[in-house]
C-alpha cells in the first residue's frame, strides 16, 4: 500500500528501532497527527498470551479519566422501572422485545454500545448473529449487563471503554483524540495500562507485555519502552 506524503513525513520523526517513553511517545504521536479532521490516538498491545483457552483471555472495561473524545450512542435493552431509569440516565435508546426486527430485520445499528438487564439477555441473546460480529453483546466482564443501568450509562458516557483480545492476541482501544493535551493523554494510556496489568491472567507465563504501540488514524506508530509499564 503505497503511503501520502503526510504520512511518510510524520514517519521521519519517529524511529522505528527506538522504543520511547510515554511522554515522548504522546509528543510524538501529536505532532505526526496532521490530518484535516481531529484524529483518534489509538494504542495497540501484544500480550503474551493464548485467547484460544479460556483461562488466558484478557477482557474487560475502563474508565479513561478524560474520555475519548468520542459522543458514544447507548441503546438499554429493559423492562419496567429500568426502561425510566435508563432513560433518565441519559442513554440515547431504550426499549425491549420490539426493537429485536428492527435490529435483524431492517439493519438498525445506530449505537455504539448496548447494555441490557440480566432479565434481558434471552431477549438480546437472539440478536447474537447481528451484535456479536460487531463486538456489540452486552457481556457481564464489561460491566454492560447489569441491574444498574443508570452507573451502566454514566460510564460509557464518561468515556469507559471495553478492551479484549483479537484472533493474534492484541488489545486495540482508543486512548483520546489528537486535539487533547499531552497530560490528558498520558493520563488515559496510563489507566489504561493499569487495568490490563492488573486483568493479568494467572495461568499466563513469561513476559505479559510483548509490545505497545501507540498511534494517530493517519500517523505511524510509535513503540512504547515496555520494560517500564510492566
Amino acid at each position: 500500500m503505497k503511503k501520502g506524503k503526510r504520512y511518510l513525513e510524520a514517519a521521519k520523526q519517529v524511529d522505528r528501532n527506538t522504543v520511547y517513553d510515554v511522554e515522548e511517545a504522546v509528543s510524538l504521536v501529536k505532532k505526526s497527527a496532521s490530518a484535516k479532521f481531529d484524529e483518534t490516538i489509538e494504542c495497540h498491545i501484544r500480550l503474551g498470551v493464548d485467547g484460544r483457552h479460556a483461562d488466558q483471555q484478557v477482557r474487560g472495561a475502563v474508565v479513561l479519566p478524560h474520555g475519548t473524545g468520542k459522543t458514544v450512542r447507548v441503546l438499554v435493552f429493559a423492562k419496567g422501572a429500568k426502561l425510566d431509569e435508563a432513560q433518565a440516565a441519559g442513554a440515547d435508546y431504550v426499549g425491549g422485545e420490539e426493537l429485536i426486527p428492527k435490529i435483524q430485520n431492517e439493519g438498525w445499528l445506530d449505537f455504539d454500545v448496548v447494555v441490557a438487564t440480566p432479565d434481558m439477555m434471552g431477549v438480546v441473546g437472539r440478536l447474537g448473529r447481528v451484535l456479536g460480529p460487531k463486538g456489540l453483546m452486552p457481556n457481564p466482564k464489561a460491566g454492560t449487563v447489569t441491574m444498574d443501568v443508570t452507573k451502566a450509562v454514566a460510564d460509557i458516557k464518561a468515556g469507559k471503554i471495553e478492551y479484549r483480545l483479537d484472533k493474534t492476541n492484541i488489545i486495540h482501544v482508543p486512548i483520546g483524540k489528537a486535539s487533547f493535551s499531552e497530560e490528558q493523554l498520558a493520563d488515559n494510556f496510563q489507566t489504561l495500562m493499569d487495568a490490563i496489568n492488573k486483568a493479568r491472567p494467572s495461568a499466563a507465563k513469561g513476559q505479559y507485555l510483548r509490545s505497545v504501540t501507540i498511534a494517530s488514524t493517519m500517523g505511524p506508530g510509535v513503540k512504547l519502552n515496555v520494560t517500564k509499564l510492566a
